[in-house]
């Protein structure tokens, strides 16, 4: 037999035992295993960013060992959240609608968290508002994430460009599709100035 799919790499284990049963009670107690996972932030409403590693991305057709999850967790609802570059687009086209001068403070944060700021050492000075849907908090937090785990998974291609500046991969070819989220504060800029 040949082995594949083995990765080098080391991994903190916590003893499990479970023993063996019937189908349907088998499935019973795999169930039951608790996630395991890291907390990387805390938001001031009390959730946390929690990143659970690893996570199961196939980018081009092979598994990337070194992805990872990223999940909104509600402590007091005990629910993660694994929130998603679509709804925090929409999120933030929501609170446009609302108060555009706003959303623009908004992606000028995400766009330094894409630089590789913290968002920590900056969302004092700045007083976001939050004109609809999610906490700006929350999304400058899980975006630090979510643009490290795309920079992990497309290592030679585009990473975090792909959401920040829109980019896709069509085969072999990278394509600007003009839906970044800098596509979006760009726009937004061009009607503030209409």
């Amino acid at each position: 037999m040949t082995r594949k799919n083995i990765y080098k790499h080391s991994i903190e284990l916590e003893k499990l035992t479970i023993e063996n049963a019937d189908r349907e009670n088998f499935v019973k107690k795999l169930e039951k295993i608790p996630y395991r996972g890291y907390e990387v932030d805390t938001i001031s409403d009390g959730r946390k960013i929690v990143i659970v590693k690893p996570g199961g991305k196939q980018p081009f057709g092979r598994i990337r060992k070194e992805d990872f999850f990223v999940f909104i967790y509600n402590p007091t609802e005990q629910t993660l959240w694994q929130i998603t570059h679509k709804q925090i687009r929409e999120d933030l086209i929501q609170k446009s609608q609302k108060n555009r001068k706003e959303t623009i403070k908004i992606l000028e944060a995400l766009e330094r968290v894409y630089n590789g700021e913290e968002p920590e050492d900056f969302l004092g000075d700045m007083h976001l508002l939050n004109p609809a849907g999610e906490n700006p908090e929350a999304l400058l937090k899980a975006y630090k994430w979510i643009w490290g785990q795309e920079d992990v998974n497309y290592p030679t291609g585009k990473g975090r460009a792909m959401s920040w500046l829109g980019w896709e991969k069509r085969g072999e070819q990278w394509i600007k599709k003009g839906d970044g989220l800098k596509d979006l504060l760009e726009n937004l800029k061009r009607e503030d100035e209409i």
